[in-house]
């Protein structure tokens, strides 16, 4: 054999022999029939979804691919993920249910000022309408036209009396919230401090 040749054959060999030692994998997947197949050519890209196995020459399995999670099974998990969260957010915010008890005093407290200078400042409006009305018909008693500044000063009066009832409704419902809220806080660490203390 020509010493050019017999190179040529040499290297195609050595490129050869390396790949018949590489493990070949088998897949084993059901098709959409049900029917359970073995293919070295992996599994369809419509069936991944569903899991499969990659299996080794001797036929053991290596790999499971699980299937992928159903719309329920998905909410469910994004569920447990997010209460996971909030629970670690908790139990980094409060050491005890003491300190919760604490924080929605404070809490409570701020927003019951809010709501006291709120009212304060509504009592305080209604008493300058309460003016203004006044001096209205004092003018309309004496036969005069109202003027148009005054006019304009009670227009604002009862514009600026709705804006602080709509903001003492508005504090009030943050209140009632921020009530809700602590108690849950309250609820959930209280079952999470349990649930530690049982542990061995």
């Amino acid at each position: 054999m020509p010493a050019p040749l017999l190179t040529r054959c040499t290297l195609l060999l050595g490129l050869l022999l390396p790949l018949s030692g590489v493990a070949a994998e088998l897949y084993r997947y059901v098709d959409g029939k049900g029917v359970t197949v073995l293919s070295r050519q992996g599994v369809p890209p419509e069936l991944i979804g569903k899991g499969y196995e990659v299996l080794n020459d001797q036929g053991r399995v290596v790999r499971v691919i699980p299937p992928a999670p159903t719309p329920e099974e998905y909410a469910r998990m994004q569920a447990q993920k997010a209460r996971a969260s909030s629970d670690a957010q908790l139990l980094r915010l409060y050491t005890n249910l003491d300190d919760v008890d604490r924080a929605r005093e404070r809490k409570l407290a701020e927003l019951d000022g809010v709501i006291g200078i709120a009212r304060g400042n509504l009592q305080s409006v209604r008493s300058q309408q309460a003016n203004l009305q006044s001096k209205a018909a004092d003018h309309e008693r004496a036969g005069q036209q109202v003027p148009e500044n005054l006019l304009a000063q009670i227009n604002a009066a009862n514009d600026e009396q709705q804006r602080l009832k709509r903001d003492i409704a508005r504090y009030k419902e943050a209140r009632a919230q921020a009530e809700a809220g602590f108690a849950a806080d309250r609820a959930r660490l209280s079952e999470l401090f349990d649930g530690a203390a049982r542990k061995p």
